[in-house]
């Protein structure tokens, strides 16, 4: 919700001047003239410094979560989907008191619940959209919102167990490289130039540490610069179609990490699509949901080409069976079993359970992996230093 200021006049013709809070310039008209008064003219409000109001107008998935299950709670109780924002705008804060002032806003003019949310695309998914679309058509917005707040925090909770298993050897890795920079930009040079006052012979460890030192400390502006450039190069690549695909592919044959990211995305996709075809969405249309909000586009471009395959009217587990490359033979399988019992919902909710279970493993595997390497890479890096830094006063002190 945006906040305008006006400058109108009252019955008497006295010129009054306020502030309103609206959607649109139109919508802040209307509002001053439902307060009897004559608008002469309507600007909108500037906000702060673009960076902090950025900041705080920035909504995460755990807000968003919260959200979803207060207003879950109150439309189970019977409060009216109208009252129920009301009040979440007024608990709310920055960036989702300004989504939900704006849907409410919608709601109140007559458009759907559904249809508001689209509008903000940042804050609701198109799989969020199109399951509280689908609680709308069927009359059980109330049900799918309790199935919807469930299924966001097994997700959020499953992304944190991810987090916090990865979070303890990134920074290790960070620190490390950190204290390496550090050591190689000011202290090894005023440490080994005392060496060069005994004009000695030195050892090979200490020549290679004198190289790497020097060559860093005098060009890492410029070695900052190339590796900022790459970063950046990458990204853009990553922009583009052909450079996501690519690298979404090198992602997922990368040793340890690749099995772990097909696992979390399949976890995500099948309770997804388990959620969506118990609210009553058809499995094509989930597909191509899924396709969309997908965050890999290797398995994005694969479900685009199951949802062809369905919608030419091959069964489901066919198509993903023959794309075996991506997706793994027990989701196929699983899949023809909810096909023939009819119950496709309960099948895939089993099957991201099964997923889940599989990423936990492959999280511990991985960190237990990662840690004694890092440890191991550490050692022998504190190792050259020393024999580098201690070789050279051994040598002096043999020699008197």
């Amino acid at each position: 919700m945006k906040r305008f200021r006006y400058k109108a006049k009252d019955k008497e013709g006295k010129v009054i001047n306020g502030e309103v809070e609206a959607s649109s310039e139109n919508h802040a008209a209307k509002l001053v003239r439902e307060r009897d008064l004559v608008v002469i003219s309507i600007k909108r409000k500037g906000g702060g410094l673009s960076i902090f109001s950025g900041f705080n107008n920035r909504i995460t998935f755990g807000q968003v979560v919260i959200f979803t299950r207060q207003l879950s709670t109150m439309v189970n109780a019977g409060l009216p989907i109208t009252e129920s924002l009301l009040i979440m705008r007024n608990q709310s804060k920055g960036g989702m008191q300004k989504a939900v002032s704006q849907i409410l806003a919608d709601v109140e003019g007559g458009e759907a619940l559904s249809v508001s949310m689209a509008k903000h695309p940042k804050v609701f998914s198109t799989t969020y959209v199109a399951l509280v679309k689908s609680g709308e058509v069927g009359g059980v917005l109330a049900e799918v919102l309790v199935k919807l707040s469930d299924n966001m925090e097994k997700q959020q909770e499953f992304r944190a167990k991810v987090v916090g298993a990865l979070i303890y050897p990134v920074i290790i890795v960070i620190g490390m490289v950190g204290v390496a920079l550090i050591m190689m930009i000011f202290v090894i040079p005023k440490l080994l130039s005392l060496y060069n006052e005994f004009d000695a012979e030195l050892p090979m460890p200490t020549k290679i540490l004198m190289g790497i030192s020097g060559v860093v400390a005098k060009f890492w502006p410029i070695i900052f610069a190339i590796v900022a450039g790459l970063a950046y190069s990458l990204f853009m690549y990553r922009k583009t179609e052909a450079g996501k695909l690519k690298t979404d592919g090198i992602l997922l044959k990368i040793p340890l990490l690749g099995p772990l990211l097909t696992q979390i995305i399949l976890t995500d996709l099948t309770r997804t699509l388990s959620m969506m075809v118990g609210a009553g969405v058809s499995i094509l249309e989930g597909l191509n949901i899924s396709a969309e909000v997908v965050n890999n586009a290797v398995m994005s471009n694969a479900l685009k080409g199951i949802a062809k395959d369905v919608e030419k009217g091959f069964p489901v587990a066919y198509s993903f069976s023959k794309r075996a490359e991506v997706f793994p033979y027990i989701l196929s399988q699983m899949i023809a079993v909810g096909e023939e019992t009819g119950k496709m919902d309960e099948v895939l909710q089993k099957l991201s359970h099964i997923f889940e279970v599989e990423s936990d493993q492959k999280v511990k595997s991985l960190t237990a992996a990662i840690e004694p390497l890092v440890m191991v890479v550490l050692g022998i890096g504190v190792g050259f230093l020393v024999i580098a830094v201690i070789l050279p006063i051994y040598n002096l002190t043999s020699q008197f």
